[in-house]
């Protein structure tokens, strides 16, 4: 293009990102709206829907000097949107953005790809490209006002009659299809991007809820009660032998004395929201970021009480659970000494006798693990624990067979177990002298490639079972003061992370006002 007026970039940047960066939207209508005499034009209707929409926010900002960076930033984003909608079936909403921004590199690495790199190239920089070089035509500015508010009320207008001509279907789109919107690119993910952004800004000047100032440890003996909390990761309850799956992904936790909870369900699907909810006090209908990150925690509230709190972290960070207690990054080589292409979860247990042996104090130590953290479940273990072949070895999961992934997935798993069973071991080193105990509860689950989806991170009401349904076990050592087979008849019940708060208070006979019994799995 020799030259463009500003109109004209408008509209064909827009043309552009409707079709070619809004297949994954596309696709999902046709699921809904097949393709027939009597839906064509609704659909077709919905296209130039968004082009309008983006033409109108793409108006909004047409000033002379930024429109050009906006324009090569939203095919940039869209780019990288479209690709991970189409690879993975997953869409950009507040709790995905909350994922990303606290993701780290190395997990960023885990999802790069050549055919990512296309997708940026060909939708993105080749595009941008082509809009840098190209020479804008600027007029008057009254020429150029006039021009801009009569492209807002022609397109305006145009939605409207859209609106008015199809109400009938859009009805029904907005009111029993509004996971359909969520695939508008890039439109969706901006929204929830600034609506994410200002969330962030809002939220700086609120105070901190101190809960659980009144908490105070009651002792029943001298024992001393050390107990290990272990954080899993992607860890879907229909993947554990322990619940009849028929690959064998539990052999040594099979032979433990521990209690499943097959019942267990998370609080979130992404680790940005789950593992801040599982140890507030709110359970998952109340909770919201902004509640979760200015409330005392449950570590908080024991280490108030007294107990001695130790946070090691194998995946990206506490996510603000930890903020307040002793924090170990076990992620590189300089505190964690089993690393090979990436850092085990076993070594969190190195030194851990020395820190027990530091202090008499009662301590909670929780071991945050990257166990099947996706989509490159082949690094998430050592070679020897490949015992399910074949294996998917790359993030290209739609490249690889459901029984790859699922290989894959299975030997991480196996790790787990592996890590499980040394935990237990650890432990037992203690019987005699202490009370101990180890909780193992995922922060959610994990899509295989069911129904064309990956990974995790759909909207809760909209996930599907598999990212919602954990995996969860306690095991007590020999002394520790519980009924466990009460424990064992009610743990077949439907449990949620909403039962972690009042189940760790109750571990350590913390009385405070908010403890609630109820919600204790333990009290029950």
């Amino acid at each position: 293009m020799k030259t463009a007026t500003i109109t004209v970039l408008i509209i064909l940047t827009s043309i552009f990102i409707v079709l070619f960066d809004n297949f994954s939207f596309f696709q999902h209508v046709l699921e809904v709206y097949p393709f027939n005499l009597a839906n064509s034009a609704f659909i077709l209707s919905l296209g130039v829907l968004l082009y309008a929409l983006i033409v109108i926010l793409l108006t909004l900002v047409s000033s002379r000097y930024i429109l050009k960076p906006i324009i090569i930033i939203s095919l940039i984003l869209a780019a990288f949107i479209a690709y991970f909608m189409q690879s993975y079936n997953i869409v950009i909403d507040k709790t995905m953005i909350a994922n990303i921004l606290q993701t780290d590199i190395n997990e960023s690495g885990d999802l790069i790809s050549f055919k990512l790199l296309i997708y940026v190239v060909f939708l993105g920089l080749l595009p941008s490209y082509i809009v840098y070089k190209t020479p804008l035509i600027y007029r008057s500015f009254k020429t150029e006002l006039f021009s801009r508010i009569k492209l807002f009320i022609i397109h305006l207008l145009l939605i409207l009659v859209i609106l008015f001509s199809f109400s009938k279907f859009y009805a029904s789109f907005f009111r029993e299809h509004r996971i359909l919107r969520l695939y508008t690119n890039p439109v969706t993910a901006v929204y929830n991007l600034v609506s994410y952004s200002y969330g962030q800004f809002k939220d700086k000047n609120i105070p901190m809820k101190k809960i659980g100032l009144d908490a105070r440890e009651i002792k029943k003996d001298n024992k001393r009660k050390i107990v290990i909390m272990v954080v899993g990761e992607a860890a879907r309850s229909d993947h554990f032998s322990l619940n009849g799956y028929k690959k064998k992904t539990n052999p040594l936790l099979e032979k433990e004395q521990i209690i499943n909870f097959p019942q267990m369900y998370s609080c979130g699907t992404a680790t940005a929201i789950s593992v801040p909810c599982m140890f507030s006090m709110y359970n998952r209908v109340d909770y919201d970021s902004s509640k979760g990150h200015h409330t005392y925690s449950v570590l908080d509230v024991l280490s108030h009480a007294g107990i001695q709190i130790l946070w090691r972290d194998n995946n990206s960070d506490s996510k603000g659970v930890a903020l307040r207690v002793s924090h170990e990054n076990y992620k590189s080589p300089k505190l964690n000494t089993v690393c090979d292409t990436e850092c085990r979860d076993i070594g969190m247990l190195k030194g851990l006798k020395k820190v027990i042996s530091k202090s008499n104090k009662d301590i909670l130590i929780v071991l945050h693990q990257m166990g099947n953290h996706g989509p490159e479940y082949f690094k998430r273990y050592p070679k020897r624990f490949e015992k399910f072949t074949p294996v998917c070895k790359t993030n290209q999961l739609e490249e690889c067979t459901k029984e790859e992934i699922n290989n894959a997935y299975d030997n991480a798993l196996l790790y787990t177990d592996y890590f499980l069973a040394h935990v237990i071991d650890f432990l037992k080193t203690y019987d005699k002298t202490a009370q101990t105990a180890m909780i193992y509860m995922a922060d959610h689950g994990e899509s295989l490639g069911e129904n064309g989806i990956y990974l995790h991170g759909l909207p809760y009401f909209i996930a599907p079972e598999a990212q919602k349904h954990i995996g969860s076990i306690i095991w007590f050592g020999e002394n520790f003061p519980t009924d466990r087979e009460k424990i064992k008849k009610l743990s077949k019940q439907k449990y949620s992370q909403d039962n972690l708060f009042s189940t760790l208070l109750g571990v350590f006979n913390v009385q405070t006002k908010v403890y609630k019994k109820k919600m204790d799995i333990l009290a029950q």
